[in-house]
């Protein structure tokens, strides 16, 4: 293959940098498979990229962003077990999904089901992979357990919702709009906490009789470090994904010592390859039953074409989604 179309960042800034261009396709390796993109998944990150501050791992384009895609197989190198041409796959990638194809180990992709259309599934891995690695992997939730999740009606806090719910959790959820915790009752929001009308410490111990959260996963950072630590039980755990609001605060040691607290952070992009398909295959062997059954969908609030990247970069800067943004390709 000579060329593809990709969404290209021109240089670091607004939205308004990223235009369409024709760049070089690659082949695909011997345990490797490239896959016509139809649809890839809008992310923070993203953003984030685009200003020049977020470069993806070594390896992946540091022009064209994207960390997930959905799309059929288009070729398969040598030494391919796990699919065919024509298949229907979605996975996660270190950069460069807004563009006409992608190039992945054979291992990375899940197949997509068949209950899913393209743009839906294009929604699925990113959220649906780092909630369920956190939740799960990491912070071990269990059966009857109370979380707090904050920005509950973003990607990552509905998918996180409704894997939690299923696995029987209690939940608890933030936003700074109403609209969006009236949104997520939909998906199982047992306790609705307006941040911009509230002290959600306060709600929290008012919501649990005082006894307070086991878990906390929090998609803000910042200042709710302080918060957290109050609405956690003893013995909590607290988990950070994001750091919309800032990635600098204080923290009371001596209420993390006293409640035997435990906080973690995660990243899923800068994993080696290895740990990133452990993730993968963890999901899929906890998770692929719910997402094939329907017991979990991905919250698509918008889909975009190829040539309206721009507008999507502004609709999620300016937080007017709930759930997820994608665009679509072919």
């Amino acid at each position: 293959m000579a060329k593809m179309r990709a969404i290209v960042i021109r240089e670091p800034g607004g939205p308004e940098v990223l235009e369409v261009q024709k760049i070089k396709a690659r082949e695909p390796g011997r345990q490797e498979i490239r896959v016509r993109v139809h649809a890839a998944g809008v992310n923070r990150a993203d953003l984030l990229q685009r200003r020049g501050l977020y470069p993806p791992p070594p390896g992946w384009p540091v022009e064209v962003p994207g960390l997930e895609y959905s799309g059929e197989v288009e070729a398969v190198g040598e030494a391919v077990e796990l699919w065919k041409t024509g298949d229907r796959v979605m996975g996660l990638v270190g950069g460069g999904s807004y563009a006409e194809y992608v190039v992945v180990q054979e291992r990375e992709a899940l197949a997509i089901p068949p209950l899913l259309s393209f743009e839906e599934a294009a929604a699925v891995p990113e959220v649906f992979i780092t909630a369920h690695d956190a939740l799960f992997t990491q912070m071990r939730l269990e059966l009857g357990e109370r979380l707090l999740i904050h920005a509950v009606g973003s990607g990552v806090g509905t998918a996180a919702l409704q894997l939690a719910k299923a696995a029987g959790a209690t939940v608890i959820g933030t936003s700074r709009a109403e609209w969006k915790l009236e949104r997520a009752t939909d998906y199982g929001l047992d306790v609705l906490i307006n941040t911009s009308e509230h002290d959600f410490p306060r709600m929290v111990k008012q919501a649990t009789a005082g006894s307070g959260v086991h878990v906390v996963l929090d998609l803000v950072g910042g200042p709710y470090l302080a918060g957290n630590i109050e609405s956690l039980s003893e013995k909590g755990r607290m988990i950070v994904v994001g750091l919309t609001a800032g990635r600098t605060t204080e923290i009371d040691l001596g209420a993390v010592l006293r409640k035997r607290l435990c906080i973690i952070g995660t990243s899923l992009r800068s994993r080696p390859l290895e740990e990133k398909i452990e993730a993968v295959r963890a999901f899929d062997h906890d998770a692929g039953s719910l997402l094939a059954t329907g017991r979990v969908r991905p919250v698509l609030d918008r889909v975009f074409e190829f040539d309206e990247v721009v507008e999507a970069h502004r609709c999620m800067e300016a937080d007017e989604n709930f759930g997820k943004l994608v665009i679509r390709v072919r």
